[in-house]
Formats: structure tokens, C-alpha cells, sequence
């Protein structure tokens, strides 16, 4: 009798440190799980913020803003004073 129960101690104390061992893994996949999580929602984020300028590139207001900024053109009647250097 007092050898079963010594095995099955054995037994416990090993049960023991390997759930020890799984439960901190466990936790270390939980925490990148987050991280992933996190890091997605970011891009998705970020995705939307693209499209929503993709659109905005292709109205009549981002083309004129192009014109007038990079390209100096101007709408007709409108005069442009410009400071002496």
C-alpha cells in the first residue's frame, strides 16, 4: 500500500510541474493573442482611413485643391497676390 501511494504522489508532483509549465505558455499565448488582435483592429483602422482618402482623391475638391496648390492654376476671375521677395 505504502508503494502505490508514493507513485501516486509521484505522479501528482509531476502532474503538478508540467501544469505549472502549460498555464505561464498559456498566458504568453493570450498576451501575443492580444497583441495580433491589437495589431489587426490597427490595420483596419488604418484601412478604412485609406479608402476614405482614395475616395476623397477623387472628388472635384481634391482636384482643385491639386490645381491650385501644385500646379498654381486658378479658377477664372480669381486673382492670386503674391508678397514681394
Amino acid at each position: 500500500m505504502f508503494l502505490v501511494t508514493l507513485v501516486v504522489l509521484m505522479l501528482l508532483v509531476v502532474v503538478s510541474i508540467n501544469s505549472i509549465g502549460l498555464r505561464r505558455k498559456y498566458a504568453s499565448y493570450q498576451e501575443r493573442e492580444q497583441a495580433l488582435e491589437d495589431q489587426i483592429n490597427a490595420e483596419e483602422d488604418r484601412k478604412l482611413q485609406i479608402e476614405e482618402y482614395r475616395k476623397y482623391t477623387q472628388t472635384k475638391k481634391y482636384v482643385e485643391e491639386v490645381a491650385k496648390d501644385k500646379l498654381g492654376l486658378v479658377n477664372p476671375g480669381e486673382i492670386i497676390y503674391k508678397p514681394e521677395e
